[in-house]
């Protein structure tokens, strides 16, 4: 694991607190998703790990809604902690600095990602097959 790996594991691990207090609190969850998809709108070049985001948001959104809930709280709270991070003006790099200010930002959620790819997946699925027999 390099050191820009362990750094982003411990960015997103730091943020479970964090993220458990905004999952209970539907006003504040919505603003970090809210500013999560407004920010990824500016981002010129959306590399893999960003490009989960949208779902990651819809996983969570649906989640609060009980529509989908078959899927572990941990899960859940990863999500939560690296959109935390993604949206924060203070990380390791800052955001100002081009390309490189979002590649911590690709690291956490990268970091989440290796946790939580197969329940993401899993929704996926889930939202696939509600879609077709809509």
């Amino acid at each position: 694991m390099s050191e820009m790996d362990k750094k982003a594991q411990e960015k997103l691990e730091q943020g479970y607190p964090k993220a458990e207090k905004v999952l209970n609190n539907n006003k504040k969850l919505d603003k970090v998703l809210t500013r999560t998809e407004k920010k990824l709108n500016l981002l010129p070049v959306v590399g893999t790990s960003l490009a989960m985001i949208p779902s990651m948001i819809s996983l969570v959104r649906s989640y609060t809604k009980k529509e989908y809930t078959e899927i572990p709280i941990g899960t859940i709270i990863a999500i939560v902690s690296a959109l935390i991070y993604f949206v924060s003006p203070v990380d390791l790099i800052p955001d100002v600095i081009p390309v490189a200010g979002h590649l911590d930002d690709a690291a956490v959620v990268g970091a989440c990602l290796a946790l939580v790819k197969s329940d993401l997946d899993d929704y996926k699925k889930w939202r696939d097959n509600k879609k077709d027999n809509e």
